[in-house]
């Protein structure tokens, strides 16, 4: 082991705080002269008209290979080195040198950017615009040597090994080997050993397991330094304001791209030994879709692109998992639902020429419909038996159960996480508690913090008061957009069934399928459609809406960016989404009156009725159309779009021999993973979680179509990451953040959202209070309850508006669907007993259910910790070898000190050291 034991005064770097705009401006390494350290640099400046600004390559003697070594591998540019073969490329910025009015303008805030970088301890290397494949981009390859990340690794409390981790592995479970057709190697599933970690101090770097400076710091960790700098370094002064950060110089066209370098090409393993190759790894292993039946590397992704996006492929594993158990219950109680079928009483009845054929029902529109026979429902009837049954109750409580186990199960998963990733003490990173530059920069006004005694700039109280109510009226405008469009929708259903019902008695053609596809049926199906594409428009417009209002509201933070973004978007595809599927659980047939006083919206359109056999079938089309939609057409964007931009982007570079086709152009012809990309991929599935739980009872297959999509989602989802995206920059996160909170939120709605569609969309309570209160036939229960469920009416009562323009048959009475009471009662066509019967029994089935719902999974929760005991201890086993190894380290240098003579080091100050280790040995 190569311990380093470098003087403090080595690799000093200064955080000088402005007094002017209040952030930290990076300034120069004061580097030691003192003899055997001594290091020299010629910087190479190379001044054109419209050429690279500077260009920086060591000369130590150390490092530099010989002419001939750099000349030979400047043959191939697939590499991740500078062109001495030493320096790791740790970050790569380009830009195009347009001769346009700001040309000047570009080329002074690079020149004094890259400047500034250099001041900072980074290296430089710029390729020249000929040496692109296009002729035109410039690259600057930045590398950090080892001065500059001992020190960002001290200022990020980045953590390190000190020692290998001696607790012993869980014990194995007998049925490991059941599961070994599903593991991967352990060299891809654990590619480094196991540690005790602790934050970096360049004054203890003896203390740390540094074999080699190259390969200390993880490539991950390396960018994630290089970034910081970059964001934080000043390029001059404009408007009488300091500016700084890669971030504005993107924006303004300065630079048209920043980011770190994969380490090889996907499909092949780089040809240099000191590669890592880890790329090529994660896509044999992971991100093919034969792989869809193995676990995930969740080291490998954490070590390769940092722990926030290992965290969220760690979920979306976990929530895959869980929803295989989901899967398999919601199959088997559609299962009881297809077997079951033939012993339906209600379809039998229904079905029965004697009686549902000889049942005449009241037209379903004005004038142009038709009385008709209830047995043309035939086949609609069964078919709804699959979803409305016995196992739909047990199901909706099964759902509020599971997503509690889900849920309580992942807490204890990320704690497990969090103290193998070591972010037990992690709190967000000062990189996002950190003010954004836009805000610097928009708020003009400054104040003096009471906690750091600063000037930092603020927004004053009457602004955001404005910003906020705009923000607030532009989103509460776009939801009732999304309300009037669901109306639209309505209204459209409401015009159209009279002419499907029209289109369906008087073509010949579609008589064969006259009872499976019902007037009711088709109009359901092609609203769902119509309501599919609106949804997706309405989404693709509020999305840039959404960000824009965000942008307005000036965010001091980048989580309160996060944040407030989130919320929009959630608010908005949750009304977008489910708005449609409210309607139809909730709402529709509902208020529809009966024959002869109907309801109209706007007076004009007769409200929907429901199939006699109930709505529950048309919710499980409109959730089926949406779910599936939304699935398919998110791979198709996922995957498809990106794979089309990148073959399109480089189809000139494909004639080129692959030597000269370097690293750092194959990376920029990639699509770029924004900040905001894991947004999106959180979103789509905690919109996916939502049809799973919120509408569950009505349909026991959605886990299954879940499942087949998130198994497909990992590996698109691992497919672009790896070959369709730059590499994005490393940044830790300890938990999924405020999606825990949306997911909570929608466990809890979601107990009440199926209490309710059990209760009043499916036909469970009326036919239970017939089948307890009602019935007459002790031998067959349920016989009767389609001719008990339907009430007559007298067709001479039907006002001229209602009355259908012919009836050949010379029909007196109809039926439909309700509780009343018939034209010859004294209470004629009010409701019925029963009806508040069957009312009563919904509502306290409603009550009941939610309280034993909310029971068990509150006691659940109560009953699974947050944290396993095993990583309770290994936390604590931790900390107290840290601390140890942490003393015997002040220990043992307190002790050189005295034997030194260093008078400062007073035998108090040793007993107390000693006296220390005790205590914490006791503790």
């Amino acid at each position: 082991m190569n311990r380093l034991g470098k003087k403090a005064n080595e690799t000093l770097i200064e955080m000088a705080l402005s007094a002017d705009d209040d952030i930290a401006v990076l300034t120069k390494f004061k580097r030691s002269r003192s003899e055997g350290n001594k290091r020299t640099s010629s910087h190479n400046l190379r001044e054109e008209s419209n050429g690279p600004l500077c260009e920086t390559i060591s000369t130590s003697g150390s490092e530099v290979p010989s002419g001939s070594e750099i000349d030979k591998r400047h043959e191939s540019k697939d590499s991740i080195f500078f062109r001495d073969g030493v320096r790791r490329i740790d970050f790569v910025l380009s830009y195009v040198d347009d001769l346009n009015k700001e040309w000047e303008k570009k080329l002074e805030r690079r020149k004094e950017f890259e400047s500034n970088l250099q001041k900072a301890g980074l290296e430089l290397e710029t390729e020249d615009k000929k040496e692109s494949e296009d002729g035109k981009i410039y690259f600057v390859k930045i590398h950090a040597p080892w001065e500059v990340l001992i020190t960002y690794a001290e200022v990020l409390n980045i953590k390190v090994p000190i020692r290998e981790n001696d607790i012993p592995s869980t014990v194995e479970n007998p049925l490991d080997c059941m599961l070994t057709p599903f593991r991967l190697p352990e060299k891809v599933m654990h590619p480094e050993p196991d540690y005790f970690t602790a934050p970096f101090s360049k004054d203890k770097q003896e203390l740390y397991l540094i074999n080699d400076e190259s390969t200390f710091f993880s490539p991950s960790m390396r960018n994630r330094i290089v970034n910081y700098i970059l964001t934080r370094c000043p390029y001059g002064t404009e408007e009488g304001k300091k500016k700084f950060g890669i971030k504005r110089l993107l924006n303004n066209g300065t630079y048209s791209a920043a980011y770190p370098l994969h380490d090889c090409q996907y499909w092949k393993k780089a040809s240099d030994p000191n590669c890592d190759n880890e790329r090529y790894t994660l896509y044999m292993e992971w991100a093919r879709f034969l792989r869809f039946y193995k676990e995930q590397p969740l080291d490998l992704i954490r070590k390769y692109y940092g722990e926030k996006i290992g965290i969220y492929f760690a979920w979306l594993g976990f929530y895959t998992e869980m929803l295989f158990l989901a899967a398999v219950v919601g199959v088997i109680c559609f299962l009881y639902g297809l077997f079951t079928m033939d012993e339906n009483m209600s379809s039998k009845e229904i079905c029965d020429a004697a009686i549902g054929g000889e049942i005449i029902m009241c037209p379903l529109c004005d004038r142009e419909c038709e009385y008709w026979r209830l047995n043309t429902t035939c086949e609609s009837s069964e078919y709804s038996h699959l979803f409305d049954n016995v196992a739909t109750l047990f199901f909706a409580i099964f759902m509020g159960i599971w997503v509690t186990l889900f849920l309580e199960f992942w807490k204890r998963r990320q704690a497990r996480l969090k103290y193998e990733w070591d972010l037990v003490d992690f709190e967000e990173e000062q990189q996002q508690l950190q003010l954004r530059p836009e805000y610097e920069a928009k708020c003009t006004q400054k104040k003096k913090n009471p906690v750091t005694q600063e000037m930092e700039p603020y927004l004053p109280l009457t602004s955001q008061a404005v910003r906020f109510c705009i923000s607030g009226t532009t989103v509460l405008f776009w939801v009732s957009l999304i309300i009037a469009s669901m109306i639209a929708v309505i209204v459209y259903r409401l015009a159209v069934y009279a002419a499907f019902a029209s289109l369906m008695e008087n073509t010949q053609s579609l008589q064969p399928i006259s009872g499976l596809l019902t007037p009711q049926l088709a109009t359901s199906v092609t609203a769902s459609c119509l309501n599919f594409v609106i949804i997706m428009i309405l989404n693709f417009i509020y999305e840039r809406i959404a960000i824009w209002i965000t942008d307005m509201e000036i965010p001091r933070t980048h989580m309160e960016y996060e944040n407030r973004l989130t919320m929009k978007m959630f608010l908005f595809q949750f009304v977008n989404y489910y708005s449609s599927c409210f309607y139809v659980a909730f709402f529709k047939g509902k208020f529809v009156g009966y024959p002869g006083a109907y309801t109209y919206m706007f007076n004009r359109w007769r409200n929907e009725e429901c199939d006699p056999a109930g709505c529950l079938i048309e919710l499980t089309t409109q959730l089926t159309i949406v779910m599936a939609g939304k699935q398919i057409w998110g791979n198709i964007q996922e995957a498809i779009v990106p794979w089309i931009c990148n073959w399109w982007g480089r189809r000139k570079a494909r004639s080129n021999p692959e030597n000269l086709y370097s690293r750092w152009e194959q990376d920029h012809d990639l699509q770029t993973f924004g900040a905001l990309g894991l947004f999106y991929e959180y979103l789509e599935m905690v919109i996916q979680f939502g049809f799973i739980t919120l509408f569950v009872a009505s349909f026991p297959l959605a886990p299954l179509l879940a499942l087949m999509n998130n198994i497909l989602e990992i590996r698109v989802d691992s497919w672009k990451l790896t070959t369709q995206y730059r590499r994005p920059v490393a940044a830790k996160a300890h938990s999924i953040g405020v999606w825990q909170e949306i997911l909570n939120g929608m466990a809890i709605l979601s107990v009440v959202t199926n209490a309710f569609i059990v209760a009043f969309t499916s036909d469970m309570i009326p036919r239970l209070v017939y089948y307890y209160a009602y019935s007459e036939n002790e031998e067959s229960p349920m016989s009767g309850y389609i001719n008990n469920s339907l009430s007559v009416f007298d067709i001479s009562d039907f006002p001229e508006r209602n009355k259908p323009k012919q009836n050949p048959e010379g029909f007196e009475q109809c039926r439909y669907r309700d509780y009343r009471y018939p034209p010859d009662h004294e209470r004629k066509y009010l409701h019925t007993m029963q009806f508040w019967h069957i009312l009563a029994a919904k509502l306290a089935f409603i009550i009941i259910m939610e309280h034993v719902v909310f029971i068990v999974k509150f006691f659940v929760a109560w009953m699974i910790p947050d944290v396993p005991a095993d990583v309770k201890a290994k936390i604590k086993r931790e900390k107290y070898l840290t601390q140890k190894i942490l003393h015997e380290y002040e220990l043992e240098k307190l002790k050189e000190r005295l034997c030194q003579g260093d008078k400062r080091a007073t035998e108090k100050e040793f007993i107390a050291t000693e006296g220390r280790m005790e205590l914490s040995r006791a503790m």
